[in-house]
């Protein structure tokens, strides 16, 4: 399918916008990867009649992220395991700050099957070059992501511990969506 030009409002109604972590370190058995969706977000796409003219923003609540499984660990993820992992994002990892895509620039495949991202984030305070790739399913399917090193926005990986269990520096930020059919 090629991505129809005009203005696609995305957000937690039209898809997922999903963080993945994973742990390290000597005690990374007792820690978990995690997967964690944000559940307050809106994305626009906006695509021009000139490929050039088009654009994507994204905004996301930091207090928004919910955890919505854990694999690996001693032991599974209980409730109250998943409320002070969401805790401690929002207390000591992004602190409550907006997180905020704007596009530089934006390239369209000739078949509109990819959309290939320049932009900026804003996370954790500080603002940051960024690329990420979207591919356009013949179902009107909307996916893709970037990695995003938590060190390259100043913010340290959570350990614990005394810092053998650690969240590894990169982390994957993926988008899965469903187009608006018109």
């Amino acid at each position: 399918m090629s991505i129809q030009r005009g203005t696609h409002a995305l957000g937690p109604e039209s898809g997922t916008l999903t963080v993945r972590t994973k742990r390290t370190g000597a005690a990374a058995k007792a820690g978990h990867n995690l997967v964690i969706d944000v559940t307050a977000w809106r994305a626009t796409l906006e695509i021009g009649e000139d490929p050039a003219r088009s654009s994507v923003e994204l905004d996301a609540d930091a207090t928004s992220l919910r955890v919505r499984e854990g694999s690996g660990g001693m032991q599974a993820l209980g409730d109250d395991d998943k409320a002070n992992i969401e805790q401690t994002i929002d207390d000591e990892v992004l602190k409550g700050q907006p997180i905020e895509f704007r596009s530089t620039a934006v390239a369209i495949a000739e078949d509109g099957s990819r959309i290939s991202v320049q932009g900026t984030l804003t996370l954790g305070g500080k603002t940051g070059p960024i690329a990420l790739e979207l591919a356009i399913g013949a179902d009107g399917a909307l996916g893709g992501g970037a990695v995003v090193k938590q060190s390259d926005w100043g913010i340290e990986p959570y350990s614990t511990l005394f810092g053998t269990l650690k969240v590894v520096d990169e982390v994957e930020v993926s988008l899965d969506a469903s187009l608006p059919s018109r």
